[in-house]
């Protein structure tokens, strides 16, 4: 489990083929308390330290990823030189400082617009038909593993939805979020809550 708050940005070292794909991120750590098999979610994705190595501060750990993971995740993401999200695995104790996030993304989602609002910036997600009805205003939604509340969103008429994202200044340069860009992909996943309820409405109805 994952909280949706970033402690790091990574950046991708290498990429290896093999029978699946090990990527190699380095990020400002110390090494000595990143365990092997530890999970670290990387832009909102899930995956498993297989190596680690480096200095405190200067360290980096690898990750296989999946043919699966690569199909489900946004384009261009893993390439040598990507800028990553970072954050370890919840601990018990931890506060828990945004909401719950599995790290399981759910979907690829577009960037619609990107302006600038005040010294924040307004962000608009495009989500499909079937992310839709687990989105609502005031809501939790992960972007890139960051989690973010949905201040408004605009159903369209093919069943996909719009929703609007405030980024403060803090989050767009603590994350990868402030390099957003119209047309851009990003991984998303829906609150795991609302999940749970649609799962329930729909055994109800």
């Amino acid at each position: 489990m994952f909280t949706g708050i970033i402690t790091a940005i990574g950046t991708i070292q290498s990429v290896e083929l093999r029978g699946d794909t090990r990527v190699q991120i380095a990020c400002p750590w110390d090494p000595a308390t990143i365990a092997i098999g530890a999970s670290i979610a990387c832009s909102g994705v899930c995956l498993t330290v297989v190596q680690r190595g480096g200095e405190p501060g200067n360290c980096w750990f690898a990750v296989d990823v999946s043919g699966e993971t690569l199909s489900r995740t946004a384009k261009g993401m893993w390439h040598q030189g990507q800028a990553l999200n970072l954050e370890p695995s919840l601990k018990l104790g931890d506060e828990l400082g945004g909401h719950i996030v599995t790290g399981h993304v759910d979907g690829v989602g577009s960037v619609v617009d990107w302006r600038p609002e005040g010294d924040s910036m307004h962000a608009i997600i495009a989500a499909s038909k079937d992310l839709a009805p687990f989105i609502a205003a005031k809501g939790s939604a992960t972007v890139d593993g960051v989690s973010l509340t949905v201040n408004a969103l605009t159903d369209r008429p093919d069943g996909s939805v719009h929703f609007h994202l405030n980024i403060i200044p803090h989050t767009a340069e603590v994350t990868t979020l402030g390099e957003l860009r119209q047309g851009g992909e990003v991984n998303l996943e829906i609150d795991v809550v609302a999940r749970y309820l649609q799962r329930m409405a729909s055994l109800r109805g």
